[in-house]
């Protein structure tokens, strides 16, 4: 019997007696430096775990420079694909001496008849692979935060409905039999919400009668949700709209309310109360205040477990609330209503979690008489440093004039790009197509979305010179290196991250998707069929898997866990043996993609 390391996926799969069963198969074996240990085109013999030394892959069909695919250390594990293709598709080499555990064919083919979830972890895509680690991580003592799992239908109230025609005395006796703070009112197909101040403020403020039919106050732009949605959906949702309630509907009907005060019961931490603190801010200095809780929030939320793209969704609707209300403490409500104040980069797709450069811009609406824009423009950029979001480098900025246009300027500008189709133009239009307006009128953000759509939608030269951008970094799978050596890194910023998120950006383009997250415009080429809802998956966790390991890295630094260097170099010897495996699968969907991009768009001319 081997003395190996069973402890890890895909061996915590087995039980004990099949984790005995592979101690008492298992063999040693020796390879020499530059020792092919498994050829392209011969049978799977073996599984193979790595007690010490270095094996590299190698694709002998592509070219010397691109060949090397993948890099094996101790702990890491190959040949089992081999094993169930029946061949190796790939040659495995020494690349010092190496001793290895080998499990024999015979053994590894019983374990998957044996062990169902064991054979399945060797045919799963990213997707399944990422919630296994993510369980992993749950068993070995990182807890799942309860409202990562708890559904909107768990948490919601019966709702309280009433006609059309029943009086504001009546809605008050309902409100106060039924102990609730809001009440639907039905008119036809649609229902409007009308809550306990809504009816204090029309008897007091406005002069309204007890007499006065309650749907006169009613309001019909609800916030709604299904029941089987997470109730962390909710929670996105109130902060992004700034309400304190969710209706809950199902086939066009409402079914349930969720309060704020329902939603305060299930969260263990104190996320919401974050949001709670930039309601009420009414200075820039208590802004400032709550907005330096953040990246606590974001530490927490993670210690807990809860998926990235909640994290995510959450932080992006808060980020928005506090450039929001540094808008309005500038700016008077005139202009506000004539203006729309945009976030581009990052934080116009929703994935910034911790605060980066400001990227923003203004449009204007035609014809406004606002002399003083400048400078209120400046005090907005330098209201933002105050808040923790730093300049940006580029000077992509509401205080610099570039970025500030009227609607009829912007258009022209737009045109202009699509036509010159040179980098800065080029570079110009994905930062528009980026952007999402957090203030004011937003329409006027829509209406120049369109102008770009109907723009550059249906060029395929411009298609073809804006996707190009995709495939200036390539996938660094030969940068893996020795692991031993502290200086290698990947940049997952260049070599991940940027060629998803850019191709994405194209096919976005292309297909007119108004959405601007990555991840909501990947769910929307499936749903255009533009592509397959597996790869288009399989790329939404590629790109969130980049995202938490740069993450972990960010959040290393602020504890003074590891030294200020670049955020986005990944230390591969840092990462787990199953991290190491699925980045590695990551960084081959993001060169899969690449060559789709090279396909559609015909790049490698």
């Amino acid at each position: 019997m081997v003395d190996i390391d069973l402890s890890q996926l895909p061996f915590t799969l087995l039980d004990d007696r099949g984790r005995e069963r592979v101690a008492r198969g298992a063999d040693m074996a020796y390879f020499d430096s530059d020792e092919v240990v498994l050829e392209a085109g011969q049978p799977g013999e073996f599984v193979f775990i790595i007690h010490k030394g270095e094996v590299a892959e190698f694709d002998p069909h592509a070219p010397a420079s691109h060949s090397r695919i993948a890099h094996y250390t101790a702990g890491d594990l190959f040949g089992a694909i081999s094993i169930l293709n029946g061949t190796s598709r790939y040659r495995f080499k020494a690349e010092q001496e190496s001793l290895c555990y080998v499990i024999p064919k015979a053994l590894f083919e019983r374990l998957c008849d044996d062990y169902p979830a064991f054979a399945d972890f060797f045919r799963h895509g990213l997707v399944q692979k990422t919630r296994l680690l993510a369980e992993r991580r749950i068993e070995s003592g990182v807890n799942m935060a309860g409202f990562m799992l708890a559904r909107i239908s768990e948490c919601m109230r019966a709702p309280v409905i009433v006609d059309a025609v029943t009086t504001i005395a009546a809605a008050v006796a309902r409100l106060n039999e039924s102990h609730a703070d809001s009440l639907l009112v039905g008119e036809g197909r649609r229902f409007g919400v009308v809550t306990k101040t809504d009816l204090l403020n029309a008897l007091v403020m406005e002069g309204a009668t007890q007499e006065c039919p309650v749907v006169t106050i009613a309001h019909f732009e609800l916030v709604s949700a299904g029941p089987d949605q997470y109730l962390f959906d909710a929670l996105v949702q109130m902060t992004r709209h700034r309400v304190a309630r969710v209706v809950v509907v199902e086939q066009g009907r409402p079914v349930g309310v969720v309060e704020l005060t329902d939603l305060l019961s299930y969260f263990s931490s104190h996320s919401y109360m974050v949001g709670l603190e930039l309601e009420q801010a009414d200075t820039v200095e208590k802004l400032a205040h709550a907005s330096a809780k953040l990246p606590g929030l974001v530490q927490t939320l993670m210690a807990q477990g809860v998926k990235l793209r909640f994290v995510m969704d959450l932080l992006a609707a808060l980020n928005g609330r506090i450039v929001e209300k540094a808008f309005q403490f500038l700016t008077q409500p005139h202009h506000r209503a004539r203006s729309c104040l945009m976030v581009m980069g990052s934080e116009g797709r929703g994935e910034q979690i911790l605060k980066t450069d400001q990227d923003n811009a203004l449009i204007v609406a035609d014809g406004i008489d606002w002399p003083e824009c400048a400078a209120v423009m400046q005090r907005v950029t330098e209201t933002l440093c105050t808040l923790g979001y730093p300049p940006c480098p580029g000077n992509i900025m509401v205080s610099n004039p570039a970025w500030v246009n009227s609607e009829s300027g912007w258009r022209t500008a737009i045109t202009r790009w699509a036509e010159r189709r040179d980098g800065t133009s080029l570079m110009n239009l994905a930062i528009m197509m980026d952007a999402h307006g957090v203030a004011g009128d937003t329409r006027l953000l829509e209406r120049l979305r369109r102008h770009l759509f109907d723009s550059c939608a249906h060029d395929e030269l411009l298609l073809s010179h804006f996707a190009r951008a995709a495939l200036h970094f390539s996938a660094p799978l030969t940068l893996f290196g020795s692991l031993r050596k502290p200086r290698h890194g990947i940049d997952i910023k260049k070599g991940g991250i940027f060629p998803i998120v850019h191709g994405v950006r194209t096919l976005a383009l292309e297909c007119r998707i108004t959405a601007t997250s990555t991840l909501a415009r990947l769910e929307a080429l499936a749903g255009q069929g533009r592509l397959e809802a597996d790869f288009a998956a399989d790329l939404g966790e590629a790109l969130a898997l980049f995202i938490e390991l740069r993450l972990k890295r960010q959040l290393a630094q602020l504890d003074g866990r590891q030294s200020s260097d670049e955020p986005n170099l990944i230390m591969v010897q840092s990462l787990s043996s199953l991290e190491r495996d699925l980045l590695r699968e990551a960084l081959h969907i993001v060169k899969d993609f690449q060559q789709r991009l090279t396909h559609r768009f015909h790049l490698e001319y």
